[in-house]
């Protein structure tokens, strides 16, 4: 085939220019090697080291601010802390906790079969024959274990009651406060934590409500129960020191702490020389931070788990509470867990990485292939689209923005609220792509409507006019 004249002027350019290369290179060689410049590269191992640094001191104190999290948001907030250990009123290891312990406490304080013994002995006194004297004394032990098993049918029936619930939801509300101040070694709280180690519960609300009860069911006796201060130990450690000043310090930071780990990872990858790549890093640091807390919630409940074999509490009660305790900070940290990969794979997504690169481009050019299918069927989003285009930047900001104020600001923070704002957020970015509408699609519109409309470009009418 002859080359076009087109052709030939770019081969002869392409020529010219080899050649002024050429010389060029040669008329360098003969010059003396102190005037070539010299290339400086970037020293960059101090911003490299730098931004380490801070998203390592970031990310390890994530483990630390979840906890603060807890301590300030859980154990502060009333209702959110009734909602939280209300449940326990329902669950059966607890019940036959309480239930026990009741018993043993009305057992201590009054003397049944005594009492029995005496009220049958009274009768006798009062003149009766041989037979029924020793009738009445055969009934003295089966009365006694008739009051007793009745003592016991009417507190396990209450205890697993709506009403013992309500006491129990009630003496949460009442007492969240002193709660509180136990941690602080409060002498008048409910939750009662001995200078000797020792986590206890105080029966006296229950057990008044226990009188109640059996008084409504005809025992006269109840109201001889005295209300006793005492206290159910339900653990004993010798850290319980270090733990109230934990909780201190917790409270303290537990505003401030979760937004200087944040800083100091956003600082680290801010000062990094390679910023998507630290922004990645900094992601899967925090996840490696969470995985090391989950890590010591289970551990944890292994020593907890041999503590309570020794302990006053059953194990299955002493589970119950842990999980109960720890739930909340575990969920936080699953969620930020969750969070800190998703963050990791948006970043890995929008970075200039050659297969997020060309994911990227598939995506854009299946939106338009829907765009042009949508046009071609007189469906279009005009000037809405133009400009959504022109601001495709902020629009997108403006999602990220929202999705992390609805992950910072409401708690509880679960792995479901994490997972269902990435789907709804992936899903507006998806439609945004759909709706914005590139200029480069009016023109080809443009030229298609002229082509259909059976009109010429202007150069080809020219052309037309000069033949």
């Amino acid at each position: 085939m002859t080359p076009t004249m087109e052709e030939l002027q770019r081969r002869l350019q392409a020529l010219e220019a080899e050649n002024a290369a050429l010389k060029g290179g040669l008329a360098s060689d003969d010059a003396p090697p102190a005037s070539a410049p010299r290339v400086r590269r970037p020293r960059t191992w101090g911003r490299t080291l730098l931004a380490t640094v801070l998203i390592t001191i970031g990310a390890l104190l994530a483990p630390i601010a979840v906890v603060a999290t807890w301590a300030n948001v859980q154990l502060t907030d009333t209702e959110r802390f009734v909602t939280s250990y209300a449940p326990l009123a329902d669950d059966p290891a607890i019940q036959s906790l309480i239930t026990t312990q009741v018993i043993a406490v009305i057992d201590e304080q009054v003397d049944i079969p005594t009492l029995t013994s005496d009220v049958i002995d009274g009768i006798i006194d009062l003149g009766t024959g041989d037979r029924a004297t020793r009738a009445l004394e055969l009934l003295k032990g089966p009365a006694s274990q008739g009051i007793q098993s009745l003592i016991g049918t009417v507190v396990a029936r209450f205890v697993e009651s709506e009403a013992f619930a309500n006491v129990w939801a009630s003496a949460l509300r009442v007492s969240h406060a002193q709660l509180t101040g136990a941690l602080q070694n409060d002498t008048t709280v409910a939750l009662d934590l001995g200078a000797d180690g020792t986590i206890g519960i105080q029966l006296a609300p229950i057990i008044d409500a226990v009188k109640e009860a059996l008084a409504d069911r005809g025992v006269g006796f109840a109201a001889a129960i005295p209300t006793v201060d005492r206290t159910i130990v339900v653990a004993t450690s010798d850290a319980l020191p270090s733990v109230q000043l934990a909780y201190g310090l917790a409270v303290a930071a537990g505003v401030w702490l979760p937004w200087i780990s944040l800083l100091l990872l956003a600082a680290g990858v801010i000062a990094a020389h390679r910023r998507w790549a630290a922004a990645i890093a900094a992601a899967l640091a925090l996840t490696a931070s969470m995985v090391i807390l989950l890590a010591g919630f289970a551990i944890g409940r292994i020593f907890f788990d041999a503590a309570m074999r020794s302990g006053p509490v059953p194990p299955d009660a002493g589970g119950v509470m842990f999980e109960t305790f720890t739930g909340a900070m575990r969920d936080t940290a699953v969620a930020v867990l969750v969070l800190s990969l998703v963050v990791a794979i948006v970043v890995w997504f929008s970075g200039p990485f050659a297969v997020p690169a060309q994911l990227r481009a598939a995506t854009n050019a299946g939106a338009a292939r829907l765009r042009a299918g949508l046009a071609r069927h007189g469906v279009t989003t005009g000037r809405t689209g133009r400009w959504m285009y022109t601001q495709r930047t902020l629009l997108r900001v403006v999602v990220a923005a929202i999705g992390g104020a609805v992950v910072l600001l409401v708690r509880p923070l679960t792995p479901s609220l994490v997972i269902w704002t990435l789907v709804l957020a992936a899903l507006v970015v998806l439609l945004l792509e759909i709706v914005e509408r590139p200029p480069a699609e009016d023109d080809a519109a443009a030229e298609d409507t002229a082509e259909d409309a059976g009109e010429l470009p202007v150069s080809a009418t020219a052309a037309g006019q000069e033949s």
